[in-house]
C-alpha cells in the first residue's frame, strides 16, 4: 500500500483488515520482526513550508532527508541534532526519510549540546490506528496542554501513529569547526576527560571515544572563536592533542555519527544508553569492541552473533537496544529493553488509546 495523500492514508489505516508494517525510506530496520502488510509512506513528499528568517521548516513525512538538507544548505542552515544515517551500519539501501528520522528519534553526536531530534521537533501531523488525522504543535515553539504528542511521536517507531508531516526549528551552520584528538586512553580516563571537556566554558559539542581508545572533542563557531577556544581547551585539559579542521573534522564526526567502524564487520550491534559515569563498568562487562559517544552516555558494542548482551551486562541503569542482528536473533532476543511494570502499563495504555485495534507495527517494540 502506498498512499499519496494524508486522506488516502487515513482511509487505508481505518479500513485495514489486519496488521500493518510501516515503511518509510527502509533504512532503519530496527526492532522485533513485524508480520503484516507493508504500508509505505514515500508517496507523502515535499517541503510544505520553509522560512529561513524564522528558522522553521515543515516537510511531509516521506520526504527524503537529503532533499531537506539540500534546501537548508542553500540558506546555510541545518537540523541541529545531526541525524544518524544507518545505511552503512545495517547494510540497507533506500533513502532516509523525514518521518523515519522522527519515528526513530535519530540523533547524533551534537545531542550533548543541541538535544535530540524531539527537542527540535515543534509540530507533527499523523494518522492514528483508528484512521483519525491528528495534529499537535505548530510552526513556532509554544507550550501545549494535554498530551505533548510532538515529543511522544519521536521515538515511537510507528507504533502510535503514521507520521504525515513534521515541523522543525533550525540553526545556522557555523563558519568552521575543529576537532581535538587524544592518544589511546582507557575507558575510565576517557570518560573523565570527556566530562571535564564538556564542563568547560568552551562549548564542546561533540565528545566521543573510538574503538582504538582515542578521544575526540569538537568545537564549532566563527573562525576566530574556534581558534581561541581550541587553544584554551588544550591548555585546560593538558596532555598532547592532535587537531583536525574543517572537512577532515566533519568527516570524522560523520563516521562517529554513523558508527561506520562497525559497518560490514561480523557480529551483532547493540546501542547502550547509560550514565557516563557508569560507562567504564559497562564496557568492561560487555567484553567486546565498543565505541562511545555523548561523553560516554552512548555506547555502541559489536558483540558475537546471537549474544544476549543484556544478560551479559546484568542489571544497570539505562537500556540496551539490539540494532543489527539476523532475523533469527531478533526473533529470540527482544530488540528493545524490557520496560519496568509501571512504565509498561503506561506504554500499553498509550497504544490502546492511539491504536485500539493494534494494527500499527504490532510487536515491533515488544
Amino acid at each position: 500500500m502506498r498512499p499519496m495523500s494524508e486522506d488516502d492514508l487515513s482511509d487505508l489505516v481505518r479500513d485495514a483488515p489486519g496488521a500493518l508494517r510501516i515503511r518509510g525510506g527502509g533504512t532503519r530496520g530496527v526492532g522485533n520482526p513485524v508480520r503484516g502488510e507493508v504500508l509505505e509512506t514515500d508517496g507523502l513528499t515535499g517541503i510544505t513550508l520553509y522560512e529561513p528568517g524564522a528558522l522553521t521548516l515543515v516537510a511531509k513525512a516521506g520526504t527524503p532527508l537529503a532533499e531537506v538538507e539540500a534546501a537548508l544548505a542553500q540558506e546555510n542552515q541545518r537540523l541541529a541534532f545531526e541525524p544518524m544515517d544507518m545505511r552503512a551500519l545495517l547494510g540497507a539501501e533506500g533513502a532516509p526519510s523525514v518521518g523515519g528520522m522522527v519515528a526513530a528519534n535519530a540523533s547524533g553526536p551534537r545531542r550533548v549540546q543541541a538535544g535530540a531530534c524531539r527537542d527540535s521537533l515543534i509540530g507533527v501531523r499523523f494518522v492514528d490506528g483508528a484512521g483519525r488525522i491528528v495534529k499537535n504543535g505548530g510552526r513556532v515553539m509554544k507550550n501545549v496542554t494535554g498530551y505533548d504528542l510532538v515529543k511522544l511521536m519521536a521515538g515511537s517507531w510507528g507504533t502510535l501513529g503514521v507520521l504525515t508531516e513534521c515541523s522543525f526549528k533550525l540553526l545556522p551552520v557555523p563558519e568552521t569547526e575543529a576537532t581535538l584528538l587524544s592518544g589511546p586512553l582507557e575507558p575510565e580516563v576517557a570518560v573523565a576527560l570527556m566530562s571535564q571537556a564538556l564542563g568547560t566554558p568552551f562549548e564542546v559539542n561533540g565528545a566521543a571515544r573510538s574503538e582504538d581508545g582515542r578521544v575526540a572533542l569538537r568545537i564549532e563557531g566563527f573562525a576566530k572563536q574556534v581558534a581561541y577556544r581550541r587553544t584554551a581547551l588544550i591548555a585546560a585539559l593538558e596532555g598532547t592533542w592532535d587537531t583536525v579542521d574543517a572537512e577532515e573534522s566533519r568527516a570524522h564526526w560523520q563516521a562517529v555519527r554513523d558508527v561506520t567502524g562497525f559497518a560490514g564487520r561480523e557480529g551483532d550491534v547493540w546501542r547502550i544508553s547509560v550514565r557516563p559515569s557508569d560507562a567504564p563498568g559497562i564496557v568492561a562487562r560487555a567484553g567486546c569492541p565498543v565505541q562511545m559517544d555523548w561523553g560516554g552516555g552512548l555506547i555502541w558494542a559489536l558483540a558475537p552473533e546471537g549474544t544476549d548482551l543484556r544478560a551479559r551486562l546484568g542489571a544497570f541503569r539505562g537500556h540496551a537496544t539490539l540494532i543489527r542482528a539476523s532475523e533469527a536473533t531478533r526473533a529470540a532476543i527482544s530488540a528493545f529493553q524490557p520496560e519496568a511494570a509501571p512504565l509498561a502499563a503506561i506504554a500499553q495504555g498509550l497504544r490502546a488509546k492511539f491504536d485500539p485495534r493494534g494494527v500499527l507495527n504490532p510487536g515491533l517494540m515488544g
